[in-house]
């Protein structure tokens, strides 16, 4: 059985749907401060925080876990900034305890879910798993912390991890069953796609003035779907037991600009999207892009979903029939 901690959130719930389709089984540990109880898709449904231990050490007792994926964090950047006790202690203390529990009941085989936001700003693009880990925010501080402790409990207990830097996740389930569904929603395509459905009356354009084609931030966008499937090839890559712990970039490789993703929901959903260009944000480079080839030769990935139509008409369906 494997346990999915954040299993209600959005890339969780996807990640969870893919392994029951590959025939796992599935045990989904959530809050509920910030997933929805709908997007939870297995039977074994257990809401714990991961601050409680004694609450973790009963899941490990009372299911056959053999690997834990580890989705359960806070995300938001410009709040670890503002709050970064909150990071530290949930993303940073409460996946210490999991590992200690996971030694504990001898469960040895992690898959976390990590963020190329480790990289900071980036010395070159496209960024490889070599770049320089240089942090400017709480969030990405408290995930590179979890990665140093991956290390060294690698060392003393034997506990192999794969650890997933992702760029944008995006898009939703091909079936509209779950998809994206945050509050705040901070993400460019979901927000454009609000605007289209009358529910914002302007997209706003963080800064247009970047040495870029058209003055836009460029991103690697990866639908969710594609990264569900990354994290079970990492899961069975742990469960040869021939690898060694590893850390890959999850992306495509390829970028597109704010404008670019606008003009395209533009033409998928047929509504103008009125726009608002205004001052760039602090911290925003001006190209995130992955250099993915290492993931593809170590786990066999190869994204299936991620071209800018898929990921843009896969959310426009999600956002025009949301459960959630």
């Amino acid at each position: 059985m494997i346990l999915v901690t954040g299993g209600a959130g959005y890339i969780g719930s996807h990640t969870v749907k893919e392994l029951m389709k590959s025939g796992y089984e599935v045990v989904v540990l959530d809050n509920l401060s910030q997933g929805h109880p709908e997007a939870v898709l297995t039977p074994h449904f257990e809401q714990v925080d991961l601050n409680d231990k004694e609450a973790i050490r009963e899941v490990f007792k009372k299911y056959p876990i053999k690997s834990v994926i580890h989705f359960a964090a806070f995300s938001l950047v410009g709040e670890s900034n503002v709050f970064p006790h909150k990071y530290f202690n949930n993303n940073t203390k409460n996946t210490l305890q999991l590992l200690d529990i996971m030694v504990e009941s001898g469960v040895l085989n992690f898959v976390f879910s990590s963020t190329c936001s480790i990289y900071g700003n980036p010395e070159y693009t496209p960024l490889d798993e070599k770049h320089p880990s240089q942090p400017i925010n709480a969030y990405a501080e408290s995930k590179r912390m979890v990665e140093n402790i991956l290390e060294y409990y690698d060392k003393a207990y034997a506990l192999k991890s794969v650890r997933l830097r992702y760029f944008n996740a995006c898009g939703a389930d091909l079936d509209g069953q779950i998809g994206e569904s945050h509050d705040p929603e901070t993400h460019l395509i979901p927000l454009a796609l609000k605007v289209a459905k009358g529910e914002k009356p302007h997209l706003s354009i963080f800064g247009t003035d970047y040495p870029t084609p058209d003055g836009t931030c460029i991103r690697d966008y990866i639908h969710v779907t594609d990264l569900a499937d990354a994290h079970i090839k990492a899961l069975e890559y742990l469960q040869a037991g021939s690898g060694e712990s590893i850390t890959l970039n999850l992306g495509t490789g390829t970028g597109y600009s704010v404008k670019e993703i606008i003009e395209t929901c533009r033409e998928i959903t047929g509504h103008p999207i009125p726009t608002v260009e205004i001052a760039r944000r602090a911290g925003d480079p001006s190209v995130l892009v992955a250099q993915s080839q290492l993931v593809k030769e170590k786990l066999n990935w190869i994204p299936q979903f991620s071209s800018l139509k898929t990921i843009i008409q896969s959310a426009w369906q999600w956002e025009t029939n949301k459960r959630f």
